[in-house]
Protein backbone atom coordinates (compact mmCIF):
# COMPACT_ATOMS: atom_id res chain seq x y z
CA UNK A 1 0.00 0.00 0.00
CA UNK A 2 0.96 3.47 -0.97
CA UNK A 3 0.25 5.67 1.91
CA UNK A 4 0.39 9.74 1.95
CA UNK A 5 -0.44 13.08 4.28
CA UNK A 6 -3.27 15.20 3.08
CA UNK A 7 -1.68 18.67 4.65
CA UNK A 8 -4.91 20.49 3.91
CA UNK A 9 -3.28 23.67 6.40
CA UNK A 10 -5.93 25.38 8.29
CA UNK A 11 -5.23 28.87 11.30
CA UNK A 12 -8.62 28.14 13.45
CA UNK A 13 -6.76 29.89 16.17
CA UNK A 14 -5.10 32.43 13.37
CA UNK A 15 -1.96 32.34 14.34
CA UNK A 16 1.04 34.17 12.39
CA UNK A 17 0.80 32.41 9.03
CA UNK A 18 5.01 31.82 8.90
CA UNK A 19 3.95 29.43 12.09
CA UNK A 20 1.16 27.71 10.04
CA UNK A 21 3.75 27.52 7.09
CA UNK A 22 6.15 26.04 9.59
CA UNK A 23 3.97 23.86 10.96
CA UNK A 24 3.66 22.57 7.24
CA UNK A 25 7.21 22.19 6.46
CA UNK A 26 7.82 20.43 9.65
CA UNK A 27 4.98 17.84 8.67
CA UNK A 28 6.43 17.48 5.10
CA UNK A 29 10.17 17.23 5.80
CA UNK A 30 9.40 14.35 8.77
CA UNK A 31 7.71 12.72 6.33
CA UNK A 32 10.32 12.49 3.54
CA UNK A 33 12.66 11.35 6.19
CA UNK A 34 10.25 8.17 7.45
CA UNK A 35 9.29 6.94 4.09
CA UNK A 36 5.93 8.22 3.73
CA UNK A 37 5.37 7.52 -0.32
CA UNK A 38 3.50 11.70 -0.60
CA UNK A 39 2.60 14.85 0.63
CA UNK A 40 -0.75 16.08 -0.73
CA UNK A 41 -2.15 20.58 -0.49
CA UNK A 42 -4.95 22.23 -1.05
CA UNK A 43 -6.26 24.69 -2.90
CA UNK A 44 -8.73 27.27 -1.28
CA UNK A 45 -9.11 30.93 -1.27
CA UNK A 46 -10.81 33.48 1.03
CA UNK A 47 -10.97 31.63 4.22
CA UNK A 48 -10.42 34.38 6.73
CA UNK A 49 -12.72 31.80 9.10
CA UNK A 50 -9.07 29.66 9.14
CA UNK A 51 -10.72 26.16 8.10
CA UNK A 52 -8.32 26.13 4.60
CA UNK A 53 -5.64 28.43 4.31
CA UNK A 54 -3.11 27.52 1.41
CA UNK A 55 -4.78 29.42 -1.71
CA UNK A 56 -1.47 28.06 -4.05
CA UNK A 57 -0.73 24.00 -4.02
CA UNK A 58 2.08 24.62 -6.71
CA UNK A 59 3.62 27.10 -4.54
CA UNK A 60 3.56 25.44 -1.27
CA UNK A 61 4.75 22.07 -3.72
CA UNK A 62 7.81 24.27 -4.56
CA UNK A 63 8.57 25.11 -1.34
CA UNK A 64 8.24 21.56 -0.21
CA UNK A 65 10.62 20.26 -2.98
CA UNK A 66 13.27 22.53 -2.17
CA UNK A 67 13.57 21.12 1.52
CA UNK A 68 12.66 17.24 0.32
CA UNK A 69 14.31 14.60 -1.35
CA UNK A 70 11.94 11.78 -2.24
CA UNK A 71 8.37 12.20 -0.82
CA UNK A 72 6.57 13.18 -4.43
CA UNK A 73 4.52 16.13 -3.90
CA UNK A 74 0.56 16.27 -4.68
CA UNK A 75 -2.17 18.81 -4.90
CA UNK A 76 -5.43 17.44 -3.71
CA UNK A 77 -6.50 20.03 -5.89
CA UNK A 78 -5.46 22.61 -8.51
CA UNK A 79 -9.07 24.12 -8.88
CA UNK A 80 -8.42 24.02 -12.68
CA UNK A 81 -11.79 25.72 -13.69
CA UNK A 82 -9.98 28.70 -11.66
CA UNK A 83 -6.45 28.58 -13.76
CA UNK A 84 -5.62 29.62 -17.10
CA UNK A 85 -4.82 26.56 -18.49
CA UNK A 86 -1.76 27.15 -20.46
CA UNK A 87 -0.62 28.90 -17.18
CA UNK A 88 -1.74 26.01 -15.46
CA UNK A 89 -0.15 23.27 -17.10
CA UNK A 90 3.19 25.09 -17.54
CA UNK A 91 3.22 25.47 -13.72
CA UNK A 92 2.85 22.16 -13.07
CA UNK A 93 5.29 21.62 -15.44
CA UNK A 94 8.01 23.42 -13.96
CA UNK A 95 7.30 22.12 -10.99
CA UNK A 96 7.83 18.74 -11.77
CA UNK A 97 11.50 19.89 -12.79
CA UNK A 98 11.78 21.27 -9.00
CA UNK A 99 11.24 18.25 -7.92
CA UNK A 100 13.02 16.63 -9.95
CA UNK A 101 9.89 14.39 -11.23
CA UNK A 102 8.21 13.89 -8.12
CA UNK A 103 5.08 15.61 -8.88
CA UNK A 104 1.23 13.77 -8.82
CA UNK A 105 -1.10 16.63 -10.28
CA UNK A 106 -4.41 16.44 -9.03
CA UNK A 107 -7.33 18.58 -10.39
CA UNK A 108 -10.58 19.48 -9.23
CA UNK A 109 -13.69 22.08 -10.33
CA UNK A 110 -14.28 23.56 -7.06
CA UNK A 111 -16.88 23.05 -4.37
CA UNK A 112 -17.61 26.92 -2.52
CA UNK A 113 -19.55 29.27 -4.84
CA UNK A 114 -17.53 32.13 -2.82
CA UNK A 115 -14.21 31.10 -4.62
CA UNK A 116 -15.70 30.05 -8.02
CA UNK A 117 -17.85 33.63 -8.78
CA UNK A 118 -14.75 35.04 -7.95
CA UNK A 119 -11.94 33.44 -9.54
CA UNK A 120 -13.35 32.94 -12.95
CA UNK A 121 -17.22 33.63 -13.38
CA UNK A 122 -17.38 31.35 -16.04
CA UNK A 123 -16.71 28.50 -13.47
CA UNK A 124 -19.92 29.51 -11.34
CA UNK A 125 -21.19 26.93 -9.63
CA UNK A 126 -24.67 27.63 -10.07
CA UNK A 127 -24.06 26.41 -13.87
CA UNK A 128 -22.91 22.76 -12.99
CA UNK A 129 -23.03 21.94 -16.36
CA UNK A 130 -21.14 25.46 -17.95
CA UNK A 131 -18.54 24.28 -15.36
CA UNK A 132 -17.69 20.92 -16.02
CA UNK A 133 -17.38 22.06 -20.08
CA UNK A 134 -15.23 24.64 -18.78
CA UNK A 135 -13.36 21.59 -16.21
CA UNK A 136 -13.07 19.57 -19.54
CA UNK A 137 -12.03 21.86 -22.07
CA UNK A 138 -8.97 22.68 -19.57
CA UNK A 139 -7.63 19.51 -19.04
CA UNK A 140 -7.47 19.05 -22.99
CA UNK A 141 -5.30 22.16 -23.33
CA UNK A 142 -3.10 20.42 -20.30
CA UNK A 143 -2.64 17.25 -22.38
CA UNK A 144 -2.06 19.24 -25.02
CA UNK A 145 0.46 21.51 -23.64
CA UNK A 146 2.33 18.75 -22.16
CA UNK A 147 3.10 16.53 -24.88
CA UNK A 148 2.59 18.25 -28.07
CA UNK A 149 5.74 20.10 -29.52
CA UNK A 150 3.51 22.78 -30.88
CA UNK A 151 -0.43 22.63 -30.08
CA UNK A 152 -3.36 24.14 -31.32
CA UNK A 153 -7.04 24.66 -29.62
CA UNK A 154 -10.38 26.15 -30.40
CA UNK A 155 -12.98 25.41 -27.95
CA UNK A 156 -15.91 27.09 -26.19
CA UNK A 157 -13.75 28.77 -23.48
CA UNK A 158 -10.22 29.05 -25.31
CA UNK A 159 -8.59 29.44 -28.64
CA UNK A 160 -5.16 29.21 -29.00
CA UNK A 161 -3.40 30.58 -30.27
CA UNK A 162 -5.48 33.54 -30.43
CA UNK A 163 -6.95 34.84 -34.36
CA UNK A 164 -4.92 36.43 -36.56
CA UNK A 165 -1.45 37.10 -34.51
CA UNK A 166 1.50 37.90 -36.88
CA UNK A 167 4.45 36.52 -35.79
CA UNK A 168 7.98 37.86 -37.03
CA UNK A 169 11.18 38.20 -35.34
CA UNK A 170 14.63 37.69 -36.47
CA UNK A 171 15.91 35.29 -33.70
CA UNK A 172 12.84 33.22 -34.60
CA UNK A 173 13.00 31.31 -37.56
CA UNK A 174 9.72 31.11 -39.21
CA UNK A 175 8.92 27.42 -39.69
CA UNK A 176 5.65 25.18 -40.82
CA UNK A 177 5.35 23.85 -38.01
CA UNK A 178 4.05 26.88 -35.97
CA UNK A 179 3.96 29.70 -38.59
CA UNK A 180 1.78 30.75 -41.82
CA UNK A 181 4.89 31.48 -43.76
CA UNK A 182 3.61 33.99 -46.43
CA UNK A 183 1.35 35.75 -43.90
CA UNK A 184 3.26 34.80 -40.84
CA UNK A 185 0.27 34.57 -39.12
CA UNK A 186 0.94 32.39 -35.59
CA UNK A 187 -0.73 28.77 -36.13
CA UNK A 188 0.90 27.18 -33.02
CA UNK A 189 2.18 27.79 -29.69
CA UNK A 190 4.15 25.82 -27.40
CA UNK A 191 4.77 25.67 -23.68
CA UNK A 192 7.93 25.60 -22.29
CA UNK A 193 8.98 23.90 -20.01
CA UNK A 194 7.13 20.20 -20.84
CA UNK A 195 7.54 17.87 -17.55
CA UNK A 196 10.13 14.91 -16.72
CA UNK A 197 7.79 12.77 -15.97
CA UNK A 198 6.54 11.66 -19.49
CA UNK A 199 3.63 11.68 -21.02
CA UNK A 200 3.09 14.14 -17.68
CA UNK A 201 2.82 13.73 -14.58
CA UNK A 202 0.47 11.05 -12.66
CA UNK A 203 -3.54 12.65 -12.92
CA UNK A 204 -5.47 12.67 -9.81
CA UNK A 205 -9.63 14.29 -9.69
CA UNK A 206 -11.31 15.23 -6.75
CA UNK A 207 -14.53 13.45 -6.82
CA UNK A 208 -17.96 12.38 -5.49
CA UNK A 209 -20.60 11.38 -7.66
CA UNK A 210 -20.84 8.33 -9.41
CA UNK A 211 -20.84 10.23 -13.14
CA UNK A 212 -17.48 12.40 -12.07
CA UNK A 213 -15.88 8.86 -11.04
CA UNK A 214 -17.22 7.77 -14.26
CA UNK A 215 -15.70 10.17 -16.13
CA UNK A 216 -12.69 10.25 -14.67
CA UNK A 217 -12.00 6.63 -15.42
CA UNK A 218 -12.81 7.09 -18.63
CA UNK A 219 -9.70 9.39 -19.07
CA UNK A 220 -7.52 7.71 -18.02
CA UNK A 221 -7.50 9.82 -14.48
CA UNK A 222 -6.99 8.68 -11.32
CA UNK A 223 -9.55 9.72 -8.53
CA UNK A 224 -9.34 10.48 -4.72
CA UNK A 225 -12.56 10.27 -2.87
CA UNK A 226 -12.84 10.99 1.41
CA UNK A 227 -15.57 11.31 3.17
CA UNK A 228 -17.97 7.47 2.26
CA UNK A 229 -18.71 4.61 4.03
CA UNK A 230 -17.18 1.53 3.29
CA UNK A 231 -20.05 0.49 2.39
CA UNK A 232 -21.03 3.45 0.27
CA UNK A 233 -17.31 3.54 -1.14
CA UNK A 234 -17.60 -0.42 -2.58
CA UNK A 235 -20.33 1.45 -4.86
CA UNK A 236 -17.93 3.92 -6.05
CA UNK A 237 -15.01 1.77 -6.22
CA UNK A 238 -16.96 -0.28 -8.45
CA UNK A 239 -18.11 2.36 -10.97
CA UNK A 240 -14.59 3.06 -11.18
CA UNK A 241 -13.38 -0.67 -12.02
CA UNK A 242 -15.92 -0.71 -14.49
CA UNK A 243 -15.80 2.54 -16.50
CA UNK A 244 -12.05 2.20 -16.62
CA UNK A 245 -12.44 -2.09 -17.47
CA UNK A 246 -14.45 -0.71 -20.82
CA UNK A 247 -12.22 2.26 -21.38
CA UNK A 248 -8.89 0.25 -21.74
CA UNK A 249 -10.45 -3.55 -22.42
CA UNK A 250 -9.14 -4.89 -19.15
CA UNK A 251 -10.42 -6.41 -16.06
CA UNK A 252 -9.35 -3.98 -13.66
CA UNK A 253 -8.52 -4.70 -10.25
CA UNK A 254 -11.15 -3.31 -7.55
CA UNK A 255 -8.79 -0.16 -6.24
CA UNK A 256 -6.81 0.39 -9.00
CA UNK A 257 -6.21 4.13 -9.56
CA UNK A 258 -8.26 5.17 -6.55
CA UNK A 259 -6.85 6.57 -3.38
CA UNK A 260 -8.83 7.20 -0.33
CA UNK A 261 -8.35 9.98 2.39
CA UNK A 262 -9.46 9.51 6.05
CA UNK A 263 -8.98 11.48 8.81
CA UNK A 264 -6.46 10.41 11.19
CA UNK A 265 -5.41 10.54 14.86
CA UNK A 266 -3.20 8.17 17.11
CA UNK A 267 -2.88 8.61 20.72
CA UNK A 268 -1.87 6.23 23.58
CA UNK A 269 -5.95 5.47 24.36
CA UNK A 270 -9.38 5.90 22.26
CA UNK A 271 -10.63 8.71 24.89
CA UNK A 272 -7.02 10.74 24.58
CA UNK A 273 -7.24 10.76 20.46
CA UNK A 274 -11.31 12.01 21.27
CA UNK A 275 -9.93 14.67 23.89
CA UNK A 276 -6.96 15.98 21.51
CA UNK A 277 -8.79 16.19 18.61
CA UNK A 278 -12.37 14.95 18.42
CA UNK A 279 -13.93 18.44 18.63
CA UNK A 280 -11.53 19.75 16.44
CA UNK A 281 -12.37 17.30 14.19
CA UNK A 282 -16.19 17.81 14.43
CA UNK A 283 -16.20 21.40 13.85
CA UNK A 284 -14.67 20.98 10.37
CA UNK A 285 -17.49 18.90 9.37
CA UNK A 286 -19.59 21.05 10.53
CA UNK A 287 -18.36 23.47 7.84
CA UNK A 288 -18.19 20.44 5.20
CA UNK A 289 -21.73 19.65 6.01
CA UNK A 290 -23.44 22.90 6.21
CA UNK A 291 -24.15 22.29 2.46
CA UNK A 292 -23.43 18.45 2.18
CA UNK A 293 -25.56 17.73 4.60
CA UNK A 294 -25.06 14.29 5.49
CA UNK A 295 -25.94 12.25 2.98
CA UNK A 296 -22.20 11.58 2.34
CA UNK A 297 -21.39 9.74 5.75
CA UNK A 298 -24.92 7.27 5.09
CA UNK A 299 -24.82 3.54 4.01
CA UNK A 300 -26.60 2.80 0.66
CA UNK A 301 -30.13 2.86 1.85
CA UNK A 302 -29.51 3.79 5.04
CA UNK A 303 -32.63 6.27 6.67
CA UNK A 304 -31.36 8.77 9.36
CA UNK A 305 -33.96 9.60 11.81
CA UNK A 306 -35.46 13.53 11.68
CA UNK A 307 -34.37 16.01 13.41
CA UNK A 308 -35.18 19.58 13.41
CA UNK A 309 -31.99 20.51 12.37
CA UNK A 310 -29.97 18.95 9.38
CA UNK A 311 -26.71 18.84 11.41
CA UNK A 312 -28.13 17.51 14.85
CA UNK A 313 -26.75 14.37 14.71
CA UNK A 314 -23.35 14.89 13.73
CA UNK A 315 -21.34 14.51 16.88
CA UNK A 316 -18.19 12.58 17.09
CA UNK A 317 -19.51 9.17 17.82
CA UNK A 318 -21.71 9.41 14.60
CA UNK A 319 -18.67 10.24 12.67
CA UNK A 320 -16.26 7.85 14.74
CA UNK A 321 -17.97 4.36 13.42
CA UNK A 322 -18.29 5.53 9.99
CA UNK A 323 -14.95 6.81 8.38
CA UNK A 324 -12.95 8.18 11.44
CA UNK A 325 -9.19 6.56 11.98
CA UNK A 326 -9.19 7.86 15.28
CA UNK A 327 -7.89 5.71 18.62
CA UNK A 328 -5.24 3.87 19.31
CA UNK A 329 -2.43 2.17 16.86
CA UNK A 330 -4.46 -1.61 16.81
CA UNK A 331 -7.75 0.31 16.51
CA UNK A 332 -6.32 1.80 13.40
CA UNK A 333 -4.48 -0.82 11.82
CA UNK A 334 -8.00 -2.88 11.75
CA UNK A 335 -9.50 -0.72 10.50
CA UNK A 336 -7.10 0.07 7.35
CA UNK A 337 -7.09 -4.10 7.29
CA UNK A 338 -11.02 -3.84 6.45
CA UNK A 339 -10.55 -1.18 4.14
CA UNK A 340 -7.87 -3.46 2.26
CA UNK A 341 -10.19 -6.25 2.92
CA UNK A 342 -13.51 -4.74 1.28
CA UNK A 343 -11.69 -2.42 -1.24
CA UNK A 344 -8.18 -4.09 -2.19
CA UNK A 345 -7.08 -0.49 -1.30
CA UNK A 346 -3.85 0.48 -2.47
CA UNK A 347 -3.98 3.92 -2.00
CA UNK A 348 -4.52 6.04 1.13
CA UNK A 349 -3.92 9.07 2.42
CA UNK A 350 -4.44 10.25 6.20
CA UNK A 351 -5.25 13.88 7.59
CA UNK A 352 -4.21 15.17 11.11
CA UNK A 353 -3.71 18.76 11.70
CA UNK A 354 -7.07 19.61 11.77
CA UNK A 355 -8.43 23.20 12.60
CA UNK A 356 -7.22 23.94 15.91
CA UNK A 357 -5.49 21.10 16.87
CA UNK A 358 -1.78 21.77 18.97
CA UNK A 359 0.83 21.45 16.35
CA UNK A 360 2.86 19.39 19.15
CA UNK A 361 -0.33 17.14 19.34
CA UNK A 362 -0.60 16.72 15.61
CA UNK A 363 3.40 15.27 15.05
CA UNK A 364 2.94 13.13 17.91
CA UNK A 365 -0.06 11.29 16.40
CA UNK A 366 1.80 11.66 12.87
CA UNK A 367 4.88 9.77 14.52
CA UNK A 368 2.71 7.26 16.28
CA UNK A 369 1.17 6.15 13.15
CA UNK A 370 4.42 5.97 11.10
CA UNK A 371 6.09 3.92 14.04
CA UNK A 372 3.06 1.88 15.16
CA UNK A 373 0.84 1.21 12.25
CA UNK A 374 3.11 1.69 8.69
CA UNK A 375 4.83 -1.10 9.29
CA UNK A 376 1.79 -3.28 9.13
CA UNK A 377 1.07 -1.69 5.68
CA UNK A 378 4.72 -0.92 4.23
CA UNK A 379 7.51 -3.74 4.15
CA UNK A 380 10.45 -1.47 4.49
CA UNK A 381 9.52 0.65 6.87
CA UNK A 382 10.69 -0.98 9.91
CA UNK A 383 14.31 -0.47 8.69
CA UNK A 384 14.15 3.43 7.54
CA UNK A 385 12.32 4.44 10.86
CA UNK A 386 15.18 2.78 12.24
CA UNK A 387 17.93 4.43 10.08
CA UNK A 388 16.15 8.19 10.53
CA UNK A 389 15.85 7.62 14.58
Amino acid sequence: MKIGYFCNGTNWKHEPYTDVINNMRDIAIYCDKNNWDSIWYTEHHFNHEGMELCPNALMIGADIAARTSSIRIGQAANIITFWNPIRVAEDIALLDHLSNGRIEAGIGRGIYGREAIHLNIEADLKDQSKNFRLFEETITIMKKAWTEKFFSHHGEFYTYPSPNFEWQHDLSPPSNEFVDTKTNILKKISVVPQPIQQPHPPLWQVVDSPSSIEWAAKNDINTIMWIPTVKALKKRFEIYKKAKSEAENRDVPLGEGVCLVRDMFIADTMEEAKELAGEQMVNYMRWVCHWRGLGMHMDPEEELPKTENKLDLLSYDFLHKRNMLFGTPEFVIDKIKELQSELNLQYLQVWSNFPGVKHENCMKSIKLFTEKVMPHFKNNIKADIKKAS
